[in-house]
């Protein structure tokens, strides 16, 4: 995000949003905080209902905006692996926030989080 986009918000969480708003970037935020460094294959089997294309598009975003790291190794195949950064991993207290808080709404309307019926969250 440029300096000139941020300037452009009316508040903090405005930004917020806008860098861990996107379809999936919250929930890449909340696996590699519990997986660690991932590989694309691991992130996509915890994002099935992810295309390609999206979860390529949003792991690009993260990255512009420093959120995440990913480093290729010169293999064949590729080798590609994602890491939250240093500002990725202050977003942690966010994600966990938002888990917390679902994990609330769920239990309100008497509904196990889908999560937790397919043994995928810790």
């Amino acid at each position: 995000m440029t300096r000139e986009e941020l300037e452009g918000f009316h508040c903090a969480v405005e930004a917020a949003i806008a860098i861990l708003g996107g379809k999936y970037k919250a929930i890449i935020v909340w696996w590699l905080t519990e997986s660690g460094t991932m590989r694309y294959s691991d992130i996509k089997r915890k994002i099935p209902q992810a295309t390609a294309k999206m979860l390529s598009q949003q792991l690009r975003e993260l990255e512009a905006d420093e959120i995440i790291s990913r480093k290729v190794y010169p293999v064949i195949p590729p080798k590609t692996e994602y890491t939250l950064t240093a500002l990725g991993k202050s977003a942690a207290a966010i994600v966990r926030a938002m888990d917390k808080w679902g994990r609330g709404y769920y239990a309100h309307h008497g509904v196990t989080p889908p999560c937790d019926r397919q043994g995928d969250s810790s």
